[in-house]
């Protein structure tokens, strides 16, 4: 009779998959908050939000406005 569990891990079927789903809930939540800290913060902004604020500025007139646009949206 084996008495360390299933081959001589010393751990039951049972118990290894919980600790198997402990470590995917971890890795899950670990990844989902690397990603989460490369989201957009209130104080990035896109490119067409800077070119929106530098027409607004009068940096740049409309017809530039329109082509750099056109630029971004492609």
């Amino acid at each position: 009779m084996d008495t360390f569990g299933i081959h001589g891990w010393g751990m039951t079927w049972p118990a290894f998959t919980g600790v198997l789903i402990m470590l995917i809930i971890v890795w899950l939540l670990i990844n989902r908050g690397i990603k989460n800290s490369r989201a957009k913060t209130p104080g990035d902004k896109t490119p067409l939000e800077i070119l929106k604020e530098r027409y607004a500025r009068g940096e740049i007139n409309k017809e530039e406005y329109e082509e750099k646009k056109k630029e971004l949206l492609l």
